[in-house]
C-alpha cells in the first residue's frame, strides 16, 4: 500500500488526558506522529488538533473512525496536502559575529523570506514561515555556511480550502435535525 503524508484535524472540547487517548490510537496502528499542534479553533469552546502522519488511506480512515468514537471528540477528519493551506514556523539561533561576517546576508534573508527576530552582540534569531522543505532548506544552508546554535520547528498548522470549517457544517446539520425533531 502506498504511504503518503496525511493531516488529521480533530475538533474537541479541551479535556485533560485527551491528547494521550489520541496518541494511543496512533501508537496501536504503528503510526508515528510527525507534527502536532493544538489550539483553540474559531468556534468558542472547541479546540483543534492538527496532526501529520505517514500512512496508507485504509489505515488513516480506520484511525480517524476510531478517534471519532471517543466521547470528548466532536469530529475528526483527514486531508491530503492539496486540500489544505498550511504552514510551519522555524526559529534559528546563530552567532551574530559569523552571521554578519557572512557574504550575502541580505540576499540570504530575501532568498528565504526570513525575518530577524532578535539580535545582540552574541546571537541572532531568525524566523522562517513556510512548508517543511522551505524551513529545512534555510537550516541546511545556515548549517553549511556558519553553523546553527539552536533550531526549532513548529508543528503544522492548517486550514481547509472549504468555505467554512467542516465542523461548522456538521454542527449546523445536527442543529437542523434537533429543531425538526422538536417541532410540534
Amino acid at each position: 500500500m502506498e504511504r503518503q503524508l496525511y493531516t488529521v484535524i480533530i475538533f474537541s472540547e479541551n479535556t485533560v488526558g485527551l491528547l494521550n487517548q489520541i496518541t494511543i490510537i496512533f501508537t496501536r496502528r504503528r503510526l508515528n506522529i510527525e507534527t502536532l499542534s493544538v489550539s483553540p479553533s474559531a468556534i468558542e469552546g472547541v479546540h483543534k488538533f492538527t496532526i501529520t502522519t505517514f500512512s496508507d488511506r485504509d489505515t488513516i480512515e480506520k484511525v480517524v473512525k476510531q478517534i471519532d468514537k471517543r466521547v470528548d471528540i466532536l469530529k475528526a477528519y483527514f486531508n491530503i496536502d492539496e486540500e489544505l493551506v498550511y504552514q510551519e514556523i522555524a526559529l534559528y539561533k546563530i552567532s551574530t559575529e559569523l552571521f554578519l561576517g557572512m557574504d550575502g546576508v541580505e540576499d540570504l534573508i530575501r532568498k528565504y523570506n526570513a525575518r530577524v527576530l532578535f539580535i545582540n552582540n552574541d546571537l541572532t534569531v531568525l524566523e522562517k514561515n513556510g512548508h517543511y522543505e522551505e524551513t529545512q532548506a534555510l537550516f541546511d544552508e545556515l548549517s553549511k555556511r556558519i553553523g546553527v546554535l539552536q533550531f526549532i520547528r513548529s508543528g503544522r498548522i492548517a486550514i481547509t480550502k472549504h468555505k467554512v470549517e467542516r465542523l461548522s457544517d456538521m454542527l449546523a446539520s445536527v442543529e437542523r435535525k434537533i429543531s425538526t425533531t422538536n417541532q410540534p
